[in-house]
């Protein structure tokens, strides 16, 4: 829960403090940055870590991620320009690729199906807890105290959550000689780094059909599909391809997309569009992206009943129907911003989330045993990370795109109407995870399947 604590407050602290920190080192345009190389290289050190976790056990894995988590957030705070907060936003990313979906898969490990469901309830408090500490303390530093305090107070947390995790989390793994992917990983990383420079420079450092944006989607194309060949042949692929192949783990992935560019597109963009259009202070707007937080691990805890009564699929149904309706709304008033009627969308959305992203990982994780499970909720989260960064690409490219090179707070109409073709691209992309969730196949209630098979639990997870 601490651990889990350390992704869940940056998620919403960094977002409230944008404004401050743009007037403090410059670079408008290039704001969009500190969330994608964050989420870019959580993203693409997921298959990575997760594959390690199989191999060499939980416990190191997850303690490098604290360590290099720990690492980027000292060195944010003493960030003296743009650029370089970028850079040390890249080893925070580093660690969260390890922090986040280890936390996970350590949880699914030591509780059952059935009992995921009351463990769920208390990982969602932290989220909930989160969802409220996080903007406060973003808004508090950035109006009264310094932003560079955003990075600071990561500091406690790694150091308890290590310390506990060396304490209490005991396991026993069987040591193997293993080959590391390293072809894989590189090309992977590679590829999706070229993806994500030729979205976000793309219209903005050069024009689209430019020479240099060409070069950048045609080389990233060449390197993933480099990549597909040599998971093909690859002894031990860091990210096996049989994880896409098979119905329920693809369709999960899809929806993991879809989650990920929703909420990066909302946390992203409420704050600072609140702030430009209603001039609101930072800790105004964060409370009021609060809702979206709060709302989703209310609906989170008690996601559980409802997918051991009436199965995975339509939990997912429920919630993504819930958030395809909130999001249009949001869309549909955004041109006249009130913060009442934008805490209320936020609010309904979280609930629609909650329902929607644990239940599809849960599915996927209850469908393989101990030895497989690291790799799906790898991929599954690299899924999720993998549409935050490709989301926040394409959705800053649209921005600055429509602002031409002016900011939020010098055109703030402009920047309004640009907010408001975020929130649409964001209503589109849920109608289209609906369709992806709707693709899962149908399931049996989790109680029922529970009851149906013998759940593999080692007693090294125990």
């Amino acid at each position: 829960m601490v651990t889990t604590g350390l992704v869940a407050i940056d998620a919403t602290i960094l977002a409230t403090a944008v404004p401050t920190i743009v007037a403090d080192l410059g670079g408008f345009s290039s704001f969009p940055w500190l969330f994608s190389v964050y989420l870019l290289t959580q993203a693409v050190s997921v298959p990575i870590y997760s594959k390690l976790a199989d191999t060499i056990g939980r416990k190191p894995v997850i303690l490098i991620g604290i360590g290099l988590f720990l690492l980027g957030s000292v060195l944010c705070g003493f960030a003296w320009s743009m650029p370089a907060l970028i850079a040390f936003r890249a080893i925070q990313g580093l660690g969260a690729g390890a922090v986040q979906p280890m936390a996970i898969t350590i949880a699914g490990d030591i509780y059952t199906v059935a009992e995921r469901a009351k463990a769920q309830g208390y990982i969602a408090s932290v989220w909930a807890l989160s969802s409220v500490v996080g903007p406060t303390l973003g808004g508090v530093f950035s109006e009264f105290v310094d932003w560079t305090w955003i990075f600071w107070v990561n500091i406690p947390l790694c150091l308890l959550a290590a310390w506990l995790l060396v304490r209490h989390l005991h396991e026993t793994v069987e040591r193997q000689r293993h080959r590391i992917d390293w072809a894989g990983g590189a090309l992977l990383s590679i590829g999706s780094t070229l993806l994500i420079l030729a979205l976000l420079e793309g219209g903005n450092a050069w024009e689209w059909s430019s020479p240099q944006s060409i070069a950048s989607i045609t080389a990233a194309v060449v390197m993933l599909v480099g990549f597909v060949l040599v998971e093909r042949r690859a002894a031990e692929p860091v990210l096996p391809l049989w994880v896409l192949s098979r119905r329920l783990l693809a369709t999960t992935a899809l929806v993991g997309v879809g989650v990920g560019v929703i909420l990066i597109g909302l946390t992203s963009y409420v704050p600072t569009w609140l702030e430009a259009l209603l001039g609101v202070s930072p800790l105004v707007s964060g409370l009021t992206l609060a809702a979206l937080t709060l709302g989703w691990p209310i609906a989170a805890s008690q996601a559980g009943r409802l997918y051991l009564r009436l199965g995975f699929r339509t939990t997912v149904l429920i919630g993504i129907a819930v958030v395809v309706l909130s999001t249009s709304a949001l869309a549909v008033l955004s041109a006249e911003p009130s913060i009442p009627v934008v805490a209320a969308c936020c609010f309904v959305i979280g609930l629609g989330m909650g329902l929607v992203a644990a239940p599809s990982l849960i599915a996927a994780q209850s469908s393989v045993g101990w030895g497989e499970r690291g790799v799906v909720t790898g991929a599954n989260m690299f899924a999720r990370s993998m549409g935050s960064a490709v989301g926040i690409a394409a959705l800053g490219a649209l921005v600055n795109a429509a602002m031409r090179g002016t900011d939020a707070f010098s055109d703030p109409e402009r920047f309004g109407s640009a907010a408001t073709g975020v929130f649409v691209a964001v209503a589109v992309v849920a109608v289209l995870t609906a369709a992806a969730s709707l693709a899962m196949p149908r399931d049996r209630p989790a109680a029922d399947l529970e009851r149906a098979q013998d759940v593999e639990r080692p007693a090294s997870a125990r």
